[in-house]
């Protein structure tokens, strides 16, 4: 039929275009649309008989549908095309960024900055500060949406994959039709090179192979048939999917999918439509976010009913609320967050590592499980020769550019050269432009190849040998039966130098073992193949099948000139009148290939155990080849036996196994298939070493929703199309950068560059980095809250003068605090960053009640006494002591006063008065400043003393400047007393802090000193935040 297809003339049924004029409408799914894309593809059109299909679908396998009933299709079920979804408007996401998160908080601020302003118009720096904090939110919003504008579309990546045109039989004739415009019931042709334009069953085919390794994940491609081999359609050997690429033969086949209902379509809905996950980081700042809120309101109106129970006014008593609440709000976090994750998205991009969400990198620092597949991630994507079988021996092939002297020494064997010759001959892949300088120049193992990725693979390891292109010239080909999947074997003749002919055969080895009589000695004679030495050959090939690698068997036979002359013609296209020997061959050896593991994956792996984080494969791959590769790269460790192991050794089925449980384990997609949800958790609870196999996509995500009920932070790797669900669910996705399909790098968070999968654990420690950072940026900026808010309550109790205005709050919060909470995003990891078992987002908060209690409780309360013992003594110096001036305050401020009697009896007016006051709140502004270069030393290290962390941190050390230069410019430059109420203070007010400094670093050394020396112990438990 195929054939018959081939004589069809073709036909372009858009006018002379290939390009569609059908519109593709945006689409949003309904709950229950999406509910159904979670489960898997099920349907009977590739099992019922083909009689049965046409009646189904009103076609016809010889000529088609009619063009009639293909229009009426086209009308019904719409384009054959993905359907983007529905899209968010961009003034929505652009508000969402605007005012999100924190920047609700902050927007309440600055609101409230305006309206104390209104209401106490003596205060005329709180206006600037609500207009410094619009900037921040501003200028941190349109970053954000900057941010958000550069993340993918995911939809433009599957259209990518989609391919542009068609060949369709109608009504008989051929015609070559836009893809969008092909109808479930077409009749259509594939041939090598084509991408399959819609999910079709095939009706006849003659070799033909696709490419499904970013559908199914699996590394070499398949080949098909017209009959089909399971229920499940991922499995059946009769389906081919959208999308997916033709490497070899040609099919006819009947569309029994378009658009959206297609498999690719199907991945497509489920990944753009799935919810992403709120990010742990967002799940902290949210958290901090209520904490702050609740705290500031709380205490912002426990000021203002103690205040109004005190006899102040009513606007006064607001006053005092709101001054609360802004003292309470730290303003500069959102640019301490932004900056922290943009720094470490640069110094990740160094390392080929693409950050596309900002808040993935610490997420990836939170990671306690990672799921990743297997073919392009954890392997390289490409087969390699592992190992040959011949003369009794086996010979393992090192990973190496060059070979080496292992070559030298193989040489030497006639034998070997033998198996060489059949499997430089016995090839279709070649060499792509070979003979340019630039080829020449690269090793070899990165020539491009026009082939399959088994034929690559052999091609480039027998280049290693020889040099392929000339020594095929010495062997012409005369004659080849391709591989075919009922045959399981590759044929190819070629003429000798010498004479006669050769004739070679590759394929299955339970196939060529049977057509073999002779097999090839070490020496290049041939001996038989008794029955003995069948049994040693099926066990070599067990013995290679076993470590998950591909294993090719080779025969040879010798057809002479005087019955093949020069002139003979094989007969290949006939199997019925073949005009050479089918049996009677000389069996030379077994060539296995395997899909390496990258070379960095098993120390990545490693580290990531000692990180405490789980290391699951997730693949579509088979089971043997699965385990093997996960024992190699360590997700299964040495000695574990896994049941499906165990069964495959005593060849019986794992019902029947009886061992014992193991620490690893190893299930299939149909055992996947069967469990109920409670199952799959309990599994992946009890287990250490998992390794899912023969999964479809849809599992991969329940897989990844399991983990998530659990309460793991699930990192998920793949690079194909069947990853991209995944993908998008996981609470970080990342692709691979080079073998990764652009849906993959869409779907993901984070892309590698490089595909080095050994940059995750970098990721990790970055990410990790991120969260000890934010919390002692957290730390050093809550504790200067303490001293803002306590001369409030002290004025509104003792009545005494204000000890701290809000400008200079304005001063210590986006001014002198500004540099050093930013710097602290610098720092570099303390020594036990990467020996930590993953913080539990349940427990391990960014702000827990022992931050609150070491910043509130006691540094806060350090350093507001040191403000407080600085304000009093200036006073007391000048003549007014504590005790006097309790009740004080409304003649201290009376204007009409202007002989106020002081603790010596000294007389003063209100503007030296005045005047004395400013220079004692400028003292008490000197002691938090002081008292906060200390606590920025002390913010520097949670456990390591600062003599073990060091003062490496350059923009720290720089902000320490910047501090003391700003603060001499607020004390000494003419002007500033004006807005901010300072004065020119005596350097000896500098000193009366000094202790209380000290006091605070003496006291944190000893407790880190504590928390190192008695792990676990009281300090610890109570001090650690």
């Amino acid at each position: 039929m195929a054939r018959r297809a081939n004589n069809f003339s073709i036909t372009n049924l858009a006018s002379g275009s290939t390009k569609s004029a059908l519109h593709i409408q945006r689409k949003r799914l309904t709950e229950h649309e999406i509910e159904n894309l979670h489960h898997e593809l099920e349907t009977v059109d590739h099992t019922i008989d083909l009689q049965r299909l046409c009646e189904k679908y009103n076609t016809n396998i010889e000529f088609g549908l009619n063009n009639e009933r293909a229009k009426n299709v086209l009308e019904r079920d719409g384009p054959n095309a993905i359907s983007p979804p529905k899209i968010t408007p961009e003034y929505i996401k652009f508000l969402k960024c605007m005012c999100g998160g924190f920047a609700t908080l902050l927007w309440t601020c600055a609101a409230l900055c305006f309206v104390l302003y209104a209401l106490d118009t003596d205060d005329d720096g709180i206006q600037w500060f609500g207009v410094i904090i619009v900037a921040i939110c501003i200028i941190s919003g349109l970053f954000a949406y900057y941010q958000e504008s550069k993340n993918s579309k995911i939809m433009d990546s599957f259209s990518k994959m989609v391919p542009t045109c068609a060949l369709v039989i109608r009504e008989g004739v051929m015609l070559e039709v836009p893809t969008e415009e092909v109808v479930v019931g077409d009749l259509v042709k594939i041939k090598l090179g084509d991408k399959v334009p819609a999910d079709i069953r095939i009706i006849d085919c003659v070799g033909l192979r696709v490419e499904n390794s970013s559908i199914t994940g699996e590394s070499e491609p398949q080949s098909r048939s017209d009959k089909p081999t399971d229920r499940n359609p991922l499995e059946s050997q009769n389906v081919a999917f959208f999308s997916s690429y033709a490497v070899a033969g040609e099919a006819r086949g009947i569309v029994i999918a378009t658009g959206d209902r297609t498999m690719i379509g199907r991945l497509a809905g489920l990944t753009t439509n799935l919810k992403k996950v709120e990010t742990p980081i967002a799940k902290e700042i949210r958290h901090f976010v209520h904490i702050i809120t609740v705290v500031a309101i709380i205490s912002g109106f426990l000021f203002f009913i103690l205040a109004l129970l005190l006899g102040y006014n009513l606007v006064k008593s607001f006053t005092y609320l709101l001054g609360i609440v802004i003292a309470n709000v730290p303003e500069v976090l959102l640019v301490t967050v932004t900056t922290s994750l943009t720094l470490t998205a640069k110094k990740m991009a160094t390392k080929n590592c693409l950050v596309k969400n900002l808040e993935a990198v610490e997420t990836l620092g939170s990671t306690s499980t990672i799921c990743s597949d297997k073919t392009g991630t954890l392997t390289q994507n490409k087969m390699t020769v592992s190992h040959l079988w011949f003369a009794n021996e086996t010979h393992q092939i090192v990973a190496n550019p060059n070979l080496g002297a292992e070559r030298d020494l193989l040489l030497e064997k006639p034998a070997f050269n033998m198996l060489v010759k059949a499997a430089t001959l016995c090839l279709r892949a070649e060499f792509k432009m070979r003979l340019t300088p630039d080829a020449i120049v690269l090793p070899i193992d990165d020539w491009e190849v026009i082939g399959d990725a088994s034929e690559t693979g052999i091609l480039k390891f027998c280049e290693h040998i020889h040099h392929t292109t000339k020594f095929r010239t010495q062997f012409p080909k005369v004659a080849e039966v391709p591989f075919d999947s009922s045959t399981k074997f590759q044929m190819s003749i070629h003429r000798e130098e010498k004479g006669g002919y050769i004739m070679i055969l590759k394929g299955a080895p339970e196939i060529i073992i049977e057509l073999c009589s002779t097999i090839l000695e070490i020496g290049g004679s041939s001996g038989a193949m008794s029955g003995t030495v069948k049994s040693t050959v099926r066990k070599a090939c067990t013995d290679l099948g076993y470590l998950g690698e591909r294993v090719l068997a080779y025969c040879d036979l010798h057809l002479p000139e005087s019955q093949y002359g020069l002139d003979f013609v094989f007969n290949t296209n006939d199997s019925k009148q073949q005009n050479y020997p089918h049996d009677g061959y000389r069996f030379l050896g077994l060539i296995s290939l395997i899909d390496p593991p990258r070379p960095t994956v098993p120390d990545a792996v490693r580290k990531c155990r000692s990180a405490g984080i789980k290391v699951i494969m997730v693949t579509g791959d088979h089971p043997v080849t699965a385990m093997a590769i996960a024992k190699k790269v360590g997700i299964i460790g040495e000695g574990h036996e896994t049941k499906y192991e165990a069964a495959m050794i005593r060849n019986i089925s794992i019902s029947q196994f009886e061992g014992a449980e193991s620490v690893a384990i190893v299930v299939t997609g149909n055992e996947l298939r069967n469990m109920e949800t409670h199952q799959l958790d309990l599994l992946i609870r009890d287990y250490e070493e998992i390794v899912f196999a023969r999964t479809s996509p849809q599992q991969k995500l329940l897989i990844v929703e399991s983990c998530q009920r659990l309460g793991e932070i699930v990192a998920v790797t793949g690079d194909g199309v069947n990853d991209s669900p995944a993908l998008r669910k996981a609470d970080i996705g990342i692709a691979m950068g080079i073998t990764g399909s652009d849906v993959a790098k869409n779907a993901a968070d984070m892309i590698l560059m490089d595909d080095n999968f050994a940059s995750i654990v970098i990721g990790i420690e970055e990410g990790r980095l991120i969260f000890d950072n934010l919390k002692k940026s957290i730390a050093y900026t809550l504790t200067s809250s303490v001293p803002e808010m306590l001369p409030l309550l002290s004025t509104i109790v003792f009545d005494i003068p204000l000890p701290f205005v809000i400008e200079m709050v304005l001063c210590v919060d986006i001014g002198t605090d500004l540099l050093p909470a930013i710097a602290l995003a610098y720092e570099k990891a303390e020594s036990d960053i990467m020996r930590r078992a993953p913080r539990n987002p349940q427990r391990d908060k960014l702000v827990n009640k022992r931050l609150i209690s070491m910043t509130y409780g006691q540094i806060g309360m350090i350093q507001s006494l040191a403000g407080f013992y600085t304000y009093f003594t200036i006073l007391s110096f000048y003549g007014f002591f504590p005790r006097d001036l309790i009740g004080l305050r409304s003649q201290w401020e009376s204007q009409t006063i202007n002989n106020l009697t002081d603790s010596f009896g000294q007389q003063w007016n209100y503007q030296d008065r005045m005047s004395l006051l400013h220079t004692a709140r400028t003292g008490y502004f000197i002691s938090i400043v002081l008292t906060q270069m200390v606590d920025l030393v002390i913010c520097k290290t949670r456990r390591n003393s600062i003599f073990q962390q060091g003062m490496g941190n350059w923009f720290l050390n720089f902000s320490f400047f910047f501090e003391m230069a700003l603060t001499a410019i607020l004390l000494y430059v003419p002007g500033t007393e004006i807005i901010f109420q300072t004065v020119s203070l005596d350097p000896i007010w500098f000193l009366p802090c000094l202790p209380f400094a000290i006091l605070l670093w003496i006291y944190d050394e000893l407790r880190r000193l504590c928390i190192r020396t008695w792990p676990g112990g009281f300090v610890e438990t109570e001090t650690y935040y």
